[in-house]
């Protein structure tokens, strides 16, 4: 390879470092691609392996549900419940969004290559911390602009599944922000796949 052509790699590298690391200390950018119009949603998947995928996403491992963030590894068994706020299944939310008149908006807390259609990005709300730090300062402003100052609109936050507690940690932020339906998708993205639902590319600084 000639100095040249490892300049521009390096110049490339350099800035794909950069976007990530900007991607993981913001809030927002484009949603992923535009959810498709309520009236042509898919319906909910009822072969057998979508009801395993089902119950799996209802898997009870005997943790305790607490009502502070979480600050050990993000990746591990979860509750079956969340103080302030409901958990939503697969088949709930697929029929919630295919409501003609709802008003839904779906949070991706995990910041990988694919994400549900219509996800917001919402990466840094997965931290640990307290509910009132700069953390939680800067979700309370980008939830204030999203949801135009309403606190009564359905707010669906999902990251990678069962075993993934950073869409707990931002479930519980914006209770503790006062937002009334607070909406907690515990199966996360696997279970959506599982179910046999779309999912579309993210794009912006949280991809």
């Amino acid at each position: 390879m000639d100095v040249s052509r490892l300049i521009v790699f390096v110049g490339l590298a350099a800035s794909c470092t950069l976007h990530l690391a900007s991607a993981q200390n913001s809030f927002g950018g484009p949603p992923a691609s535009p959810a498709p119009p309520p009236s042509k949603g898919v319906s909910p998947d009822t072969r057998p392996g979508a009801t395993a995928a089902s119950d799996a996403e209802r898997k009870d491992f005997g943790v305790v549900a607490k009502s502070e963030l979480h600050d050990g590894a993000m990746h591990g068994p979860t509750p079956v419940s969340i103080p302030g706020a409901q958990i939503i299944t697969t088949q709930a939310l697929v029929e919630m969004r295919r409501g003609a008149n709802s008003r839904v908006l779906v949070f991706d807390v995990l910041g990988g290559p694919e994400a549900l259609p219509g996800a917001l990005a919402a990466v840094p709300a997965h931290r640990p911390g307290s509910f009132d730090d700069a953390v939680q300062k800067e979700f309370g402003q980008y939830l204030q602009q999203v949801t135009q100052g309403s606190k009564d609109v359905p707010l669906v936050f999902y990251c990678q599944s069962v075993q993934c507690w950073m869409s707990y940690n931002a479930s519980l932020r914006a209770v503790k922000l006062g937002y009334s339906r607070v909406l907690w998708y515990r199966g996360g993205i696997e279970a959506w796949k599982q179910a046999g639902q779309p999912v579309q590319a993210m794009h912006g600084p949280m991809r």
